[in-house]
């Protein structure tokens, strides 16, 4: 059975197909994604207060290494579906980064079918968010210089706000943050605001893929646009890329909900980091084919079809 927020996501994306007047406000929009983000990233501090970081560390560079890791092994594939180095290298980061509703949605399917996984999964979200975004502006950058040099030209750096953008960016700096509150205050600390961050988690998230329904059945038209390249990614790359999360989870010794958690963040694609940060590092890329393939193609399949997929996966190989 799907789970009930999935379907708020499908009501979004109808609502658009029938063009129906349905809206949330934008104000709205930007308080729901900032409550999702420090909401998650208190739940993985309180659980990271619990237990000594030491026994964390292998979980946590295993996940960098994941993350830094698929833009490099997707960028072969992407440039033999004949896309532009610098397209192909900001479609890598997206798919690189991660997806913190998928997470979320992952979390409460596996709560609901009550199977148990680490507690500080959302540990794993933190930490690779950003991974895949310095990967994926390195490959752009590399596939800059190379089309310079063949133009007889040279480009310039501008790494420093570059590091900032990504390390200090809204996503990344709310979870990176939730953690620290939520490992520094430990469960007495977090206490009094029990009833607004973790209690109501499951609605808010519920309006927030309402949200992005509506967001997704937009951008239904540019699948038909960019044509078999995009479907390919967005369809592909998850299944593949989610084996090579699962894989890492047992050589980790994860629980089967732990392995199926890692299994869809590494099939996950980012729609909120990535896209600003490739904004802002690399203009010249196709901002809307990476964010059709992210949002349109791949956000819709990991929820419907790919999570209850990924569960399987791990049942089986753990």
């Amino acid at each position: 059975m799907i789970d009930v927020v999935v379907l708020f996501f499908l009501l979004g994306v109808f609502a658009r197909l029938v063009g129906s007047d349905l809206r949330l406000p934008e104000a709205l929009y930007e308080t729901l994604s900032i409550y999702l983000l420090l909401a998650i990233g208190l739940k993985g501090g309180l659980e990271l207060s619990r237990q000594p970081l030491a026994e964390l560390a292998p979980q946590m560079a295993a996940c960098i290494a994941l993350g830094f890791a698929i833009p490099f092994l997707l960028y072969p594939a992407l440039r033999a579906l004949r896309l532009g180095g610098v397209d192909a290298a900001a479609l890598g980061a997206h798919y690189g980064s991660v997806s913190v509703v998928t997470f979320a949605v992952a979390s409460a399917t596996l709560t609901r079918a009550g199977v148990e996984h680490e507690s500080h999964a959302a540990l794993w979200v933190a930490v690779m968010e950003a991974p895949g975004i310095v990967a994926g502006i390195l490959l752009a950058r590399r596939a800059q210089r190379r089309e310079a040099a063949a133009a007889g030209a040279s480009i310039g750096g501008g790494w420093g706000a570059l590091v900032h953008d990504v390390l200090f960016g809204k996503s990344v700096l709310l979870l990176v943050g939730g953690l620290a509150i939520g490992a520094f205050a430990g469960d007495a600390g977090v206490e009094p605001i029990r009833a607004v961050f973790v209690d109501p988690f499951k609605g808010v998230l519920a309006l927030f893929l309402l949200e992005l329904g509506l967001v997704a059945g937009a951008r239904l038209a540019d699948v038909r646009r960019f044509g078999p390249a995009v479907l390919a990614v967005g369809l592909i790359a998850p299944p593949l890329l989610a084996v090579l999360g699962a894989l890492t989870g047992v050589a980790l010794g994860l629980s089967t909900g732990g392995v199926a958690i890692l299994a869809t963040l590494a099939a996950s694609a980012s729609y909120i980091a990535a896209p600003t940060a490739m904004r802002v590092a690399v203009p010249q890329a196709n901002a809307a084919l990476s964010i059709t393939a992210a949002l349109g193609v791949t956000f819709p399949f990991n929820l419907v079809v790919g999570i209850p997929l990924y569960l399987e996966l791990a049942k089986a190989i753990t």
